[in-house]
């Protein structure tokens, strides 16, 4: 290969992904697509230069080495040299086998079971649904300048079921989803759909709270997208590289309460699970905060050798793209009380559960999150159901507000977009207590 190049890799990416669309009983779509992409990165005296081919023979050395030329000479100047941190973790992680492999299963069989699950979301109320099924099945090769050569396969799939409720001009949304590495996972799901059916039409009748500062308890769902979005990004190396991270220059700072541990692993068997990053590096467990003690930051080798504190193995990227700093498996540690414990310290307050999107400015370290649904805590128990009611507040006053963890760790999987590309990851927490939150409301409850 040229001489001229200081380092060079190759990720190829070939697979195939199976989509079915259920609206209201009726299939809308339902097939099979095909996808063969690589993506080269060459390291010149100027920087990095990068072609995509698409499809592409990772046997063609011949023509590797051309692509390798046409990367060179693309290569974009950089103001500052780039550094490469050691490749010191190239041990690659087995695939969990699968509880039953979707791969054997027909696409007409699937589209039957996803049909089962928006079946029983129709309940009295309801007047419309959408099922979706999405699988993935990606075989992964890579091979760098050093030899390095490995590989891999996995196969991702899921469902969503959507349920809409009206009445009297009012209209009501309830909705769950699961994705998985376990293999199919739409078998007997059916009170999944009514699930989201039931909720829909509950939401009907909840009530609007008032806002104000007060105790809330966050389910496991939406402490994991505060984990995610607020801590998670934060601590990407390339933000704080770029000096957009409220989290830049803190490490060994108490920047949270002492009952709080978040970690990304990539290494856990959740949605996010990579057997090797698109660097070709090993994933490794990464703790953020321990004991609200800011430790790591998460990187790429660029990353960490510009900036340190932390671990490379986390840098991901769509096929056909170039890798860029990502989380994986991102949760809040469980603690050791029970979610009755919480509620009843809570007191006077509210409970806070599910998400409907938000938004955060890692940089300005603010955040808004909006709850699917809440329940009012008085006296330490729970009260009626509440609608149209979200957090906001401050990353770092917020981690010191968090008084109780539960022990009730659950994960929730799902995708996360960052720089036009959309990975698989997963979030999780246990119910959490926060001594003070920022509510947002509009009602007189």
């Amino acid at each position: 290969m040229d001489t001229n190049l200081r380092y060079w890799d190759l990720r190829y990416v070939s697979g195939e992904h199976t989509g079915i669309d259920i609206d209201n009983r009726d299939i809308e779509a339902a097939g099979v697509s095909f996808f063969s992409k690589a993506v080269i990165r060459a390291l010149g005296p100027k920087g990095w230069g990068i072609v995509t081919v698409s499809p592409f023979d990772p046997d063609d050395r011949a023509s590797l080495s051309a692509y390798l030329s046409r990367a060179e000479k693309a290569a974009v100047v950089t103001r500052e040299d780039v550094v490469l941190a050691d490749a010191e973790n190239r041990k690659p992680l087995p695939v969990p086998s699968m509880k039953e492999d979707p791969r054997e299963v027909s696409l007409e069989e699937k589209a039957a079971l996803l049909m089962e699950i928006t079946q029983a979301a129709s309940l009295p109320g309801i007047t419309s649904t959408r099922g979706t099924y999405t699988e993935r099945n990606e075989t992964v090769f890579f091979l760098d300048s050093t030899g390095y050569e490995t590989s891999h396969t996995i196969c991702r799939s899921g469902f969503s079921v959507m349920a809409v409720a009206k009445r009297n001009g009012m209209m009501e949304m309830g909705y769950v989803r699961d994705h998985t590495i376990d293999g199919l996972n739409i078998r007997h799901r059916g009170s999944d759909g009514e699930k989201a059916g039931k909720r829909a039409v509950a939401l009907l009748d909840a009530k609007k709270p008032k806002g104000g500062r007060m105790r809330a308890v966050l389910d496991p769902e939406l402490g994991g997208v505060f984990a995610h979005e607020a801590v998670g990004h934060a601590s990407e190396g390339d933000l704080v590289k770029e000096g957009a991270s409220v989290l830049g220059n803190r490490i060994g700072e108490a920047i949270g309460s002492p009952v709080v541990t978040i970690i990304d692993d990539p290494t856990l068997r959740s949605f996010g699970f990579e057997p090797i990053d698109a660097e070709g590096i090993g994933g490794a467990r990464t703790a953020i905060i321990e004991g609200g003690i800011l430790k790591r930051y998460i990187h790429s080798r660029e990353t960490l050798a510009a900036v340190g504190s932390g671990d490379a193995g986390h840098a991901r990227a769509m096929p056909g793209n170039v890798p860029i700093v990502r989380m994986s498996n991102t949760f809040i540690a469980e603690g050791d009380a029970s979610y009755d414990e919480i509620v009843e310290e809570c007191r006077d307050g509210i409970l806070l559960a599910g998400s409907r999107g938000g938004q955060v400015d890692p940089g300005r370290g603010v955040f808004q999150f909006n709850a699917e649904y809440g329940y009012l805590i008085e006296g330490g128990e729970l009260k009626e159901m509440v609608k149209d009611v979200s957090l906001s507040g401050e990353i770092l006053q917020t981690l010191h507000t968090i008084a109780l963890c539960g022990n009730d760790l659950r994960m929730h999987p799902g995708y996360c977009g960052k720089g036009g590309q959309s990975v698989p990851v997963s979030d999780g927490s246990p119910h959490l207590l926060l001594e003070e939150a920022i509510i947002g409301g509009s009602g007189d409850v």
